[in-house]
């Protein structure tokens, strides 16, 4: 966003006028603004604000979320750049990892308790929303073993937030492994078995290579791809079929029997309105633009 310009189309003219770029006025504006559309922006569901994490502790975490695949979400702001942000976050992430049935017990006095008992406590997040980040900050991100985000923010005239994610990682090495071990298990079904394994290890090659910042989320049901939201999940390998959910709204696409089809109304596994059924390679190639959209659309 750093190089970004914003420009409005002058109808009397037409002429163009760039539209400034501007920091808030103080955190509080980015916080308000974002805990009110939390889900909408990050794919998070808001929990609490200003959360007190005791006496002992000493401190106030700025909000506190549930994303999309169940993980918890510590997310913290600053008005510009705060060379601290990170090392602060990391530290209320350490004690969330201590205090996992006070926050279990958050989520079930807000979201319910079937939401409670599907905590994901194997990747925990933190997200830090900034004014902007040094090269160390970026540099810290990828070198660390936690789920981070860095997201740079802007304010644009009086009605405009802009968002860019600067880095962001998710303890790669380990998720990679856990997930090469479950292609492999799933190879022992046979030769059927052997075709979709490749399938599915194709789809994920093209979602991981649409931009930069895609991370890749291990669940049981279903691996999801995202880049603060989720835009695409992938279901297990059927005998003859691949399941992909994109959040790609189904009113805009033609939808092909046996390749597209509307489940804002099915219940399924992971996220996403559309599903994509892929039964080879070829089909892979069809899905390219359907993963595009949805990409962009996170």
């Amino acid at each position: 966003m750093s190089g970004l310009k914003l420009f409005r189309a002058n109808t009397t003219n037409s002429g163009m006028t760039e539209v400034m770029p501007r920091l808030a006025e103080v955190e509080a504006d980015v916080q308000g603004l974002v805990e009110t559309y939390m889900e909408v922006l990050l794919g998070v569901r808001f929990l609490a604000s200003e959360y007190s994490t005791g006496l002992v502790h000493g401190g106030r975490i700025d909000s506190l979320g549930l994303d999309e695949n169940g993980s918890p979400v510590i997310i913290e702001y600053k008005r510009g750049t705060d060379a601290g942000v990170i090392n602060q976050g990391l530290f209320y992430l350490a004690w969330l990892m201590d205090h996992r049935a006070e926050f279990e017990h958050l989520v079930r006095d807000r979201l319910g308790v079937t939401t409670a008992s599907q905590v994901r406590w194997s990747g925990p997040r933190l997200i830090c929303v900034a004014g902007d980040f040094t090269r160390y900050d970026v540099h810290a991100v990828r070198e660390h073993r936690r789920s981070i985000d860095l997201v740079r923010y802007r304010f644009f005239a009086s009605d405009l937030l802009g968002l860019e994610t600067v880095a962001s990682a998710n303890g790669g090495t380990q998720v990679a492994r856990r997930a090469r071990r479950g292609l492999v298990a799933q190879a022992a079904a046979g030769v059927q078995g052997a075709a979709m394994v490749e399938l599915a290890g194709a789809v994920d090659e093209v979602l991981l290579r649409l931009g930069d910042g895609v991370n890749r989320v291990e669940r049981k049901q279903y691996r999801a791809y995202q880049r603060l939201r989720n835009f695409a999940c992938m279901c297990p390998p059927q005998r003859s079929k691949l399941l992909v959910y994109l959040k790609v709204n189904p009113k805009d696409v033609d939808l092909v029997p046996d390749f597209t089809r509307d489940v804002s109304g099915v219940g399924h596994h992971g996220t996403g309105d559309l599903e994509v059924q892929l039964r080879t390679l070829k089909d892979v190639e069809r899905a390219r633009d359907l993963f595009r959209a949805s990409f962009s659309a996170a």
